[in-house]
């Protein structure tokens, strides 16, 4: 394996395992949040609030894995 191979892959690597684990969370954050809100209608407004905050975290992960593959690549 060629260091030029490494230089392609590593980036592609990082972008698809550092985009993979946020997606799977922000499925299961929205799919336990509907269920709080189903069991529990009344509590709404607070489950969304803390959801909305839950898959913004979760998403910076991903805005992260990107800005490593993008240093991986060009430095």
């Amino acid at each position: 394996m060629d260091i030029e191979m490494v230089k392609t892959w590593g980036p592609a690597l990082a972008i698809a395992v550092g985009t993979m684990i946020p997606a799977f969370s922000i499925g299961w954050i929205g799919a336990k949040g509907l269920e709080a809100i189903g069991r529990n209608p009344e509590a709404a407004p607070r489950i969304q609030t803390a959801m909305i905050l839950a898959i913004a975290f979760a998403e910076a992960i991903a805005i992260y894995a990107l800005v490593v593959a993008l240093v991986l690549k060009f430095v």
